[in-house]
């Protein structure tokens, strides 16, 4: 796992080295500045000395860093142009400093060097066709929506062709929440000191393009101080938690699940997570559907076992089910329900009396299930063990928020949720996140646009039902089942655009992601 680091705590190491050990502040900007120039040498492409360079500046560190890196592109033989927003007098110690310097720089070298002052959004015109353009406006210490010169620039901004960079965090965005409505939209973002978890969430994920960390040269030991509860998963994390089979297993030791899904009105649903299940390494997997209705099941899945429970012509599951599968409940390792099981009212009960009545059964609630425990009624059940995945949309009408207020600040609403209730939170987006009873959230870093298609989710409760089957710890079983679901749905670019594959290309394909990783990570 990669630990992340709210701003406050790199501000606070920022202190430290400066106010305990003695680092001179102009010598950790160098640092940046260097670091920030090299990893765009390496990460955008084309570029040479022949690239055109616009930074603009804001007044504080950030503005610093942009002018520091400005001089290391003059020393490359680029063309540079800084645009700097506030006055000098209004700068902060450290950029001042790097201001001079340039100003000094340009007046006693024949350096290809711009230095203007931006009042206008029609100042950027003249430098609308620059092969880079770097955003050093305003760092990581930025909250609230972005008022003033900065609310028409980065429209602007946004439209022009060439590449764009951020230094820390684009402009616009939370560090911390992900959150921001207007933001800058970089192709790169260098963030300094730590990675920071509003990169890799709500608009961070869209906006921030490729993630790099930039040392401002201090040890790295200087973090281990905090507490961390935000982390991001890797593909090791993956490997080293998929469950281990025995050489002697057999159908029933390697995994049975129990799959309460679908219904007269949604068949489909169901075969996908049966068939995820089977992917994902269950040995036996048995699907709960109503009699009435099983012809539209039967020999659609050549593995799948049916129990086709006595549903009185209701199409949908019931109280009574439950009692009817009280066995098949017992027999399970892992029980999943929800998919397709549409929401009458007798569906609606009968969830609620398998949560009553479930005892200490590992259990994934998806789709319908969730809309039954909805608007709190959560609060009502034991979630102990219940691993629950909801997409935003459902989260939200979960707890009773507003999705707008929600991606204020996900982090802390996934976290006070699974802190509260003491179930698992698989949170299916862009990423998906895991927020686990001891809140902390762990963020996925696989997956691809071309998930977003009926029947992902789906998928992914099969593939995390397989895996809860055969690994009793509950949160590495949803690692493993979360990051392979999106992995093998990076693999299936190798051969698909993100237009073509479905959630069954996902499901075919796991099998091969797993390999894939075990000869590609050493």
């Amino acid at each position: 796992m990669i630990p992340l680091f709210s701003s406050q705590q790199v501000r606070e190491v920022d202190s430290y080295a400066i106010e305990q050990c003695g680092y001179p502040g102009l010598v950790l900007m160098e640092n940046a500045s260097l670091e920030i120039f090299n990893q765009i040498k390496k990460n955008i492409p084309h570029f040479s000395a022949n690239s055109s360079i616009v930074i603009i500046c804001g007044k504080g560190n950030n503005g610093g860093d942009g002018f520091a890196c400005a001089r290391h592109f003059l020393n490359n033989g680029n063309r540079v142009v800084v645009l700097h927003i506030a006055k000098m007098e209004e700068m902060s110690e450290d950029a001042s400093a790097n201001f001079v310097i340039l100003t000094r720089l340009k007046s006693l070298t024949d350096v290809d060097l711009k230095i203007k002052r931006l009042t206008s959004i029609n100042d950027i015109s003249p430098f609308a066709d620059s092969d880079i353009i770097i955003d050093a406006i305003l760092g990581s210490g930025s909250y609230g929506p972005l008022k003033d010169i900065y609310s028409r620039l980065i429209p602007v901004l946004n439209n022009l062709p060439g590449h764009k960079v951020a230094i820390d965090i684009p402009t616009g965005l939370n560090a911390d929440t992900g959150s921001g409505d207007l933001i800058f939209k970089a192709e790169l973002t260098v963030t300094l000191g730590e990675l920071k978890p509003g990169l890799f969430i709500g608009n961070g994920y869209e906006n921030c393009g490729k993630i790099v960390k930039g040392s401002i040269g201090v040890p790295p030991s200087f973090y281990d101080v905090f507490d961390i509860n935000d982390y991001l998963v890797e593909p090791e994390d993956a490997l080293n938690y998929l469950p281990f089979k025995k050489a002697s297993i057999d159908k029933y030791s390697a995994g049975k699940v129990l799959n309460i899904s679908g219904s007269g009105k949604y068949p489909g649903a169901p075969m996908l997570v049966t068939s995820a299940a089977f992917k994902s390494g269950a040995g036996s997997v048995i699907l709960a559907f109503p009699k009435s209705v099983r012809s539209l099941v039967t020999g659609v899945l050549a593995e799948a076992v049916f129990d086709f429970y006595d549903d009185k012509d209701t199409e949908c599951l019931s109280p009574d089910t439950i009692i009817q599968l009280k066995d098949r409940i017992e027999w399970a390792d892992t029980v999943v329900m929800g998919p397709g099981l549409g929401r009458t009212d007798l569906t609606i009960e009968a969830v609620k009396k398998y949560l009553k009545t479930r005892g200490n059964k590992k259990t994934i609630l998806d789709a319908d299930a969730l809309f039954a425990i909805s608007g709190k009624e959560y609060e009502k059940f034991d979630l102990d063990g219940v691993v629950l995945t909801p997409h935003l949309g459902e989260f939200s009408k979960l707890i009773n928020v507003p999705v707008s207020e929600i991606k204020k600040n996900l982090l802390s609403y996934g976290k006070e949720f699974a802190q509260k209730t003491g179930a698992l939170l698989v949170l299916k987006g862009a990423p998906t996140i895991i927020f686990n009873p001891d809140g902390e959230a762990l963020i996925n870093t696989a997956g691809n646009s071309g998930m977003a298609k009926f029947g992902s989710g789906d998928a992914l409760s099969g593939i995390l039902a397989g895996f809860m089957s055969q690994e009793p710890d509950i949160e590495e079983a949803c690692v493993s089942g979360v990051y392979f679901h999106s992995f093998s749905a990076d693999l299936l670019l190798k051969e698909y655009s993100e237009f073509g594959f479905t959630a069954t290309d996902i499901i075919n394909n796991l099998p091969k992601s797993i390999n894939f990783l075990r000869n590609s990570v050493v």
